[in-house]
């Protein structure tokens, strides 16, 4: 039997993402990928994977998944979110555990994703990664083209996950004892490309102006809504880079990110340096932003930063204890009616419940 996670329900919009597939942009191809890199890397750090194995990303609702493998361990890393853990399909009640963590689950237990409550995205990490086959080095979802992932698509209920692995390590489960994933005030951008295509002061406006996320921002971009600005003078098409703001004729930025297309038409008033791209890819619709313009070696100084905060997640995690690790199975072993405890259990290794 192959080892999986079977898909009970998909939640509104969960993918499999790693760090994309560079390189085939001058064939149409976007690169993809997580939105919020140091969440991908935070999820497979916790479960012990290479800094590139794929993981699901979690849109705003989560999924609920049942192991149909003897054991699975499962990392939770990014927003906040409602996460229990049930014996069976057909049990009621939970568990419920904390984000930011890893769990060792046994066959037929059901995890539950809930609401996320602190940001738009949730990576789900599982040790050994999934079983499916790269499409151009790369496991990464592209929605649009329909290639990657699981069938090129989103996860639909009734879907299996084949996974690499059929049992857990023996590893201790870890957790987060400090990741701060706080949005900064400001996202920090680089004037241009095309800002000369802009008035002096439509490029003024973009900078001391506050914009709200639409309700149609995807992982293609998002539209802000606020200050329109206008162009100066008309463009022609070229390349795009991550994070760039290209300014459509009705005058509403649209910061462009993972799945975002290889070459626009609409000129470019800025761009989201690379550093600062994950904390945008974590950005609910209806968040607020503002924008502050740095200079090209900031942006380097900024880059180095993150590399080496993202190298040095490990360094961030401490083991959880194995009463606590195992506490939700041993749970489920139990029999708790009338406060009985299966006496197999021995009185030292019995649960404490909290």
């Amino acid at each position: 039997m192959t080892a999986a996670l079977r898909v009970l329900a998909p939640g509104l919009l969960t993918t499999i993402q790693d760090l994309g597939r560079p390189g085939y942009q001058s064939r149409g191809i976007p690169v993809s990928g997580a939105l919020d890199r140091v969440g991908l890397h935070a999820a497979n750090v916790l479960v012990g994977n290479p800094p590139e194995t794929g993981a699901l990303e979690v849109a705003y609702v989560g999924p609920t998944l049942a192991v149909d493998a003897d054991e699975v361990r499962l990392s939770f890393a990014g927003a906040n979110a409602a996460i229990e853990i049930f014996p069976d399909e057909m049990a009621s009640a939970g568990q419920r555990i904390e984000t930011m963590r890893s769990v060792r689950m046994r066959r037929g237990e059901v995890v539950r994703i809930g609401s996320l409550t602190s940001g738009a995205t949730l990576y789900v990490g599982v040790e050994g990664g999934f079983a499916i086959a790269p499409v151009l080095g790369s496991v990464s979802t592209y929605l649009r083209g329909g290639i990657g992932g699981l069938h090129g698509r989103a996860l639909a209920q009734g879907d299996l996950l084949p996974l690499r692995r059929n049992t857990a390590s023996d590893r201790q489960d870890r957790r987060f004892e400090s990741l701060d994933l706080t949005p900064p005030d400001s996202f920090r951008a680089i004037a241009g490309p095309q800002n000369d295509y802009f008035s002096d002061a439509a490029i003024e406006t973009f900078f001391n102006s506050e914009y709200r996320i639409g309700a149609n921002a995807d992982r293609t971009g998002m539209r802000l809504e606020g200050p329109r600005l206008e162009h100066s003078r008309s463009f022609t098409s070229d390349g795009i880079a991550p994070g760039s703001i290209q300014v459509p004729g009705s005058g509403e930025p649209i910061v462009l990110l993972a799945d975002r297309q290889t070459i626009g038409g609409y000129p470019k008033i800025a761009t989201v340096i690379s550093a600062d791209l994950p904390a945008l890819g974590r950005m609910p619709i209806g968040a607020k932003i503002r924008f502050a313009t740095v200079t090209m070696e900031e942006a380097a100084a900024a880059r180095r930063k993150l590399i080496a905060d993202i190298e040095g997640l490990v360094s961030k995690t401490v083991p959880i204890e194995r009463s606590e690790g195992e506490f939700i199975s041993k749970l489920f072993d139990c029999n708790l009616i009338g406060g009985v405890v299966d006496a197999s259990v021995g009185a030292m290794e019995r649960p404490k419940l909290r």
